[in-house]
């Protein structure tokens, strides 16, 4: 028993030895160059990691901020913000990437509402012996930060992002690279992760959620009421204000998900969905022409009746189609968990096969009551000649 148990023990060694060694810890990290910093902080997302030394005599922090798993082709950069905790734009960068004939280049970037780009400028503090090396899919920026106004506890951010030869790229703005905020005390070296990324994700997805359920599944309902509704005698005039009143709630609720797109837009650090933005803009244009087609509704009779009609439909089929296409642009953007792009596509796959079966059924009573019709003014023809068969006067 003892001999079979001594395998098993050396084997949960080993495995807890190997978990050990592949959990990534600053505290143990060992810098190529012998540098040694007093104290260390795990960053919650992006494999990062910031190192640093604080002079109180000076004001300053020797800082290594690193990030594992990164390729040659991408940017990293740490940050202070000075004016927000929750927001890229107005914070002051420390940038790296490697050329394309493997040197590294380093430099600062102050990032505000104007320039939204990290292109190269100076900070509103100074920087000195800034460097950076790149080993082993791991990118590292060394400085030396004058802390602005000697203050010990700042608002840090970190990123990374595609380049594009020699010039960085927009960063995503899902996942963890709207978390890799916060503040941090270099005296404790306690870090908290700010509130404000998950709030930001938190108002996208609420965009989302709105723009979905208006434009891409309210619309639709609206137009398959009116479309098949209306052909039973029964339902009228109810399909109309079914119609009005799904196509309202539609416009209401997709104006205020739009406003929201807006805002969200007017906060983005110079990252910009121009396909996705046009789109929807056309889109409120498109839905609030509707909405005044309405008021200008003429009456069945009216001589101008048919060109309304035209209008009316090929404005709202367009609404649809491109609010489906902004939809999954949309999911593109937020790239949110697969079941919900699914529950989606689901949701547009049982409209189109309602309307299809409504389509079929509608048809056959159309022509049902065509042949109806049909066959009536013929029977009323046969009578009205023949029908009482004595030579009387038809109709008589």
């Amino acid at each position: 028993m003892a001999t079979t148990f001594r395998p098993v023990l050396l084997f949960c060694v080993l495995i807890s030895l190997f978990f050990s060694s592949s959990a990534q810890s600053c505290s143990s990290y060992t810098f190529n160059s012998n540098r040694i910093f007093s104290k260390c902080s795990d960053l919650p997302v992006l494999n990062s990691f910031l190192h640093w030394t604080y002079n109180s005599s000076s004001g300053t922090i020797d800082i290594a901020y690193r990030q594992t798993g990164v390729s040659s082709s991408r940017w990293v950069a740490w940050a202070i913000n000075l004016k927000s905790a929750t927001a890229m734009a107005g914070a002051q960068a420390l940038v790296a990437y490697q050329l394309s004939n493997g040197t590294m280049t380093a430099y600062t970037s102050s990032i505000d509402n104007d320039s939204p780009t990290l292109q190269q400028s100076s900070l509103s503090f100074n920087v000195y012996n800034l460097s950076a090396e790149f080993l082993n899919s791991e990118m590292i920026i060394y400085a030396t930060v004058e802390l602005p106004n000697n203050s010990t506890t700042v608002n840090q951010l970190w990123q990374d992002g595609p380049l594009s030869g020699t010039t960085p790229m927009g960063h995503q703005t899902s996942g963890d690279n709207i978390k890799s905020l916060g503040s941090i005390s270099f005296l404790s070296g306690q870090s908290t992760a700010a509130s404000g990324g998950n709030s930001r994700a938190r108002r996208k997805n609420v965009h989302g959620v709105l723009s979905a359920v208006s434009w891409g599944i309210l619309m639709p309902i609206g137009v398959i009421i009116a479309r098949y509704l209306k052909v039973f005698k029964s339902a009228d005039p109810a399909w109309f204000y079914l119609h009005i009143a799904c196509q309202s709630s539609a416009y209401i609720v997709g104006v205020a998900g739009w406003g929201l797109g807006l805002k969200l837009g007017s906060e983005s650090s110079g990252i910009q969905y121009d396909s996705h933005r046009n789109i929807g803009i056309t889109l409120f244009v498109f839905a609030t022409l509707q909405v005044f087609a309405l008021l200008l509704r003429p009456s069945k009779d009216h001589k101008y009746r048919l060109y309304w009609n035209i209008y009316h439909w090929s404005i709202g089929y367009s609404v649809i189609i491109l609010s489906i296409i902004n939809i999954f642009k949309g999911f593109d953007i937020l790239d949110p968990e697969k079941k919900w792009k699914k529950a989606y596509i689901g949701i547009i796959i049982c409209l189109g096969i309602i309307a299809l079966m409504l389509e079929a059924i509608t048809w056959f009573i159309v022509l049902k009551r065509r042949r109806s019709i049909s066959t009536e003014k013929s029977h009323s023809g046969v009578n009205g000649v023949h029908g009482n068969g004595d030579g009387a006067r038809p109709g008589v």
